[in-house]
């Protein structure tokens, strides 16, 4: 059952068990009104302890009541009962207390934790504000300040540190529950010491109005962090009970804003893209405690310090002495940097460099359970790194490509041991970025599979499986993004109108920046290593005729920007004006005026217009799946949802479609034409959820 009351000599236990995180349900929420009756109506009972049982205290509110509407009585029914309350409430602490349920635990009167507990209220992350009391609660116990950074940050507390600032009010070793009981005896009989009835804390003068400011940059086109600066400005300038409904009404048109439905979409697809159709629950990944990587490059030294920051041995191969020290020097600056900001000790640099073996010989790869190859990106290269490791690798040792492009299948083909063959593709930075597409070949096994979910777990990255598709996911989808950005530039967009629409818009970066900061020279060679079938040459042009003039990017101080040498801050190019002005000649586009929002549509429909033909092929497997390779791979704002949820949600299905079909009448049809599964879900006036 969800709850029990039990009744130690003057002390009256709420047990609440609501496996797996004890979400607040309605059944929940009726149980905890039901002890606080049964507490209330026995005389002997003194005070009254709160506990979860499982691996964690109340981890928050059960969000798919969101969309349904919480049946009565809701959250904040059940904290004004335990405000009226007439004897002393603890709650004891394990776990996480997130959300609502550290709203639960503010509305006690005092708090017992474990010491590896954790507080916090995450609710911005989802969109919304602490809508059960926390903006009005924890700024009495912590002050404003920290408050504020709590939950606009979202992130969670330690629960020692939350001692320190006063929200909790005594850290315990053991059994939780026996403390817990003996500190509420020690306040049995006295009165209530009310969170609501704390005073306010004094602010400073302007101190809102320059946290509002400060915000505004943080958390650029974010609406909840401002709701929830208003809500704490109502704890400090408010009676209580008027300071709750305004967080209600701020709680509220959060919630009905499109920020909240995107970021609760992107809460439950990232939950689901462990979910692999056809995957056997009774797979088991193969064992994982030794790592090779080829190539201490940018990318394969990112790759080592992954592992290495997860506590997992690797092996790194370089062909070179000079090429593996450089690399292994890049790693121990990049860890020595991070030390320098606090955030590793000097023994956790060490720890972390010796875990790293460097190597010259293929040989010493034999012992490894898996093997990562980051080399140079063409297929003769790669041909020769997996011949290689055919003939020294364990059987049953799992052998991975990094590969951006190229077939899966192609590279399986090199050994002869196919079954054991798949890609992971990480982002760079490797050691930063958190999306891992691993891509499933055709004879990939089911093990393989699974065991590189469960290694992406352990390494703290986001694995999304994609299928064996020139491009996989992120990069083939990206190919119309950076299409239509390039010829819009030749049409008549600077790329400095360019990358400001899509900043706008929410895009960390710009294309063109973003091209300047890769180099220039990675897309000339690509394309020079194509078939010119595959793609618009026009597309191109300006690339070619910046690389073949010496700008290749930040590294030469020039590319699509000027850059003033030790600064990346791009500056409009008056040469590059001139090739733009060469390049549209050459190709014959005319040039016009072109808007913000002509721009960010059709850089934005191109890339989701090639992700319904992913889903159509079946190289995902959802449409969440690729909102999760953009949002973690290439910095597509969260609050939009992602590509897919953006189209169907702020443009909508008939109108993208519409809008591809105008673009294919004004452009043509070749890199144009309407996927034939979004013309299908149109017709039965279907969404992407029902795919």
């Amino acid at each position: 059952m969800t709850g029990r009351f039990e009744v130690r000599g003057d002390v009256g236990v709420i047990h609440i068990d609501n496996p797996p995180v004890n979400a607040i349900s309605h059944a929940v929420r009726l149980a905890l009104i039901d002890g606080l009756a049964q507490a209330a109506a026995d005389p002997a009972v003194q005070v009254v302890v709160i506990a979860c049982a499982g691996r964690t205290f109340m981890a928050g509110a059960d969000i798919t009541e969101f969309a349904s509407g919480m049946k009565p009585p809701g959250l904040p029914e059940v904290l004004a009962a335990m405000d009226a309350f007439a004897k002393p409430i603890v709650a004891a602490l394990h776990g996480t207390a997130l959300g609502g349920g550290f709203e639960v635990a503010l509305s006690c009167d005092y708090r017992v934790a474990l010491a590896k507990a954790q507080v916090g209220l995450p609710e911005v992350k989802l969109g919304i504000l602490p809508g059960a009391g926390g903006t009005q609660r924890l700024p009495r116990l912590v002050g404003v300040e920290a408050a504020l950074q709590a939950m606009i940050s979202g992130d969670p507390i330690p629960a020692a540190q939350a001692h320190t600032l006063g929200a909790i009010d005594q850290l315990v070793e053991g059994d939780l529950l026996e403390a817990a009981v003996a500190f509420a005896r020690g306040k049995a009989g006295t009165a209530r010491r009310r969170v609501r009835d704390l005073p306010p804390p004094a602010v400073p003068d302007g101190f809102f109005a320059a946290a509002r400011l400060r915000v505004a940059k943080e958390k650029r086109n974010l609406f909840s962090p401002q709701r929830i600066i208003d809500a704490v400005e109502a704890a400090v300038t408010l009676p209580f009970d008027q300071g709750i409904a305004r967080e209600g009404a701020l709680f509220m048109d959060c919630l009905r804003h499109s920020q909240a439905k995107a970021l609760q979409h992107v809460f439950f697809a990232e939950r689901q893209v462990t979910r692999i159709p056809g995957l056997p629950a009774e797979v088991k990944p193969r064992p994982v405690t030794k790592v090779a990587v080829i190539g201490a490059g940018t990318m394969g030294g990112g790759i080592a310090m992954t592992f290495a920051n997860a506590g997992i041995p690797v092996t790194l191969l370089e062909m070179s002495q000079e090429a593996l020290d450089r690399g292994l020097g890049i790693i121990r600056r990049n860890y020595e940097a991070t030390a320098a900001k606090g955030r590793l000790t000097t023994a956790q640099v060490e720890a972390r460099m010796g875990l790293l073996t460097p190597t010259l010989s293929y040989d010493d790869l034999a012992g490894a359970d898996l093997i990562i190859e980051a080399v140079f990106e063409t297929l003769e290269v790669k041909k020769q790194v997996f011949q290689r490791l055919d003939r020294v690798a364990r059987p049953g040792a799992i052998l991975a490509s990094n590969t951006s492009y190229l077939s899966i299948d192609t590279i399986a083909g090199y050994t002869g041991r196919p079954q054991d063959v798949l890609g992971l593709h990480f982002f760079s930075p490797a050691n930063v970025m958190k999306l891992l597409e691993i891509v499933r070949g055709e004879r990939t096994a089911p093990d393989v599979l699974a065991t590189a979910l469960e290694v992406a777990k352990r390494i703290r990255k986001v694995g999304v499986v994609a299928g064996n598709a020139f491009g996989f996911i992120g990069n083939r989808m990206l190919e119309g993004y950076g299409r239509e950005a390039n010829i819009l530039a030749l049409e008549g967009a600077p790329p400095q109108q360019v990358d400001k629409a899509l900043v706008e818009f929410g895009m960390p970066m710009g294309l063109f920046q973003m091209m300047d900061l890769a180099g220039l020279d990675i897309g000339y060679k690509s394309r020079q290593d194509r078939d010119p079938e595959s793609f618009d040459p026009r597309s191109g042009r300006l690339g070619d005729l910046l690389v073949e003039a010496g700008r290749l990017g930040q590294k030469t101080s020039a590319g699509v920007y000027d850059y003033v040498p030790g600064d990346r801050t791009p500056k409009p190019s008056a040469v590059t004006a001139g090739l733009i002005a060469q390049a549209a000649a050459e190709v014959g586009l005319p040039q016009r005026t072109i808007g913000d929002q002509e721009i960010v549509e059709r850089c934005f429909l191109a890339l989701f217009n090639i992700g319904c033909e992913v889903l159509r092929e079946g190289m995902a497997y959802r449409a969440g799946d690729i909102d999760i390779v953009y949002l973690y791979g290439y910095g597509f704002p969260a609050y939009r949802g992602g590509p897919m949820f953006w189209a169907e949600h702020e443009i909508g299905l008939p109108a993208a479609l519409e809008k591809i079909r105008h673009y294919a009448q004004t452009y043509g049809a070749r890199w144009w034409t309407p996927s034939p599964l979004l013309e299908r879900l149109v017709a039965e006036g279907k969404g992407l959820k029902d795919l």
